[in-house]
């Protein structure tokens, strides 16, 4: 019996792989593709603009004085965080790309020099510190940071965050967080080189594949036995965002969406 559960146990990340649907291929010319949001709007950036085309019409934001775009965050399509971290600033625009708000960290009261930025709802932003080495939740309306985790060793690769959590990649874990502070779970990993959130799940992007890595519901993780590849089509990963069940995947020429399923429990 022990033989046998043991063979489960190896074999039992393929079974729980389930293959990926492919729904169409779009042509796009851009630098770099941000992602769709849940009203199906496509963002992405060229000549250091910001650009959204889809239902709701063409729009685009640009601040060349800011320098180049290092990631927009379109987790509320009504609230985006444009971030450029050459002049240390957040950018906030509405689903017009009008401008809301703006905020230069370089002049706040207490300097906070980030490199990166996401949303964590509520007039607060994930930032990482780097003369602390620390993730910290910013509220932009009372222009006051908390610190939620211990200075980390290694260097920070990527970030994605929902309302709820948010999650950091390094050269060997990605760390999990609540909004309250709290270090939910830390995951070992080995040649990842970005994480993204799905509802409740945690991917990693290694070597041009797509891997699960865990499962976080009501503050408990589920960690698989190991990263689960899922099977993507012969694609090259330049750019990928998850919006709901659908994967879009940028090669540099095309947008590739296609519907992603769960792993089953």
């Amino acid at each position: 019996m022990k033989v046998v559960h043991l063979i489960f146990l190896l074999l039992s990340p393929v079974l729980l792989a389930q293959p990926v649907i492919p729904i169409s291929k779009t042509p796009l010319k851009a630098d770099g593709f941000i992602g769709v949001d849940a009203f199906t709007n496509m963002y992405y950036t060229a000549n250091m603009e910001l650009h959204k085309t889809g239902v709701d019409g063409d729009f685009v934001f640009s601040d060349l004085q800011l320098g180049p775009i290092t990631s927009v965050d379109i987790l509320n399509p009504l609230n985006v965080v444009i971030f450029y971290e050459n002049t240390n600033t957040v950018v906030l625009v509405d689903n017009k790309l009008n401008e809301i708000e703006r905020i230069n960290f370089n002049t706040l009261p207490g300097f906070l020099n980030i490199s990166t930025a996401t949303n964590a709802g509520n007039n607060r932003l994930w930032v990482f510190n780097v003369d602390t080495q620390q993730l910290e939740l910013f509220n932009y309306r009372t222009l006051t940071n908390t610190a939620v985790s211990q200075p980390f060793s290694g260097t920070l690769l990527s970030q994605t965050s929902n309302f709820n959590y948010c999650y950091v990649l390094t050269e060997n874990k990605v760390r999990a967080f609540n909004v309250y502070g709290s270090l939910l779970s830390e995951i070992k990993v080995d040649g990842f080189i970005n994480v993204l959130q799905q509802d409740e799940r945690v991917l990693g992007v290694k070597e041009n594949s797509l891997y699960y890595l865990a499962q976080i519901s009501e503050g408990t993780t589920k960690k698989y036995p190991e990263a689960i590849k899922i099977p993507l089509p012969q694609i090259t990963i330049k750019d990928l965002s998850l919006t709901q069940e659908f994967l879009y995947i940028y090669d540099g020429k095309n947008i590739h969406t296609l519907k992603l399923t769960h792993p089953k429990k």
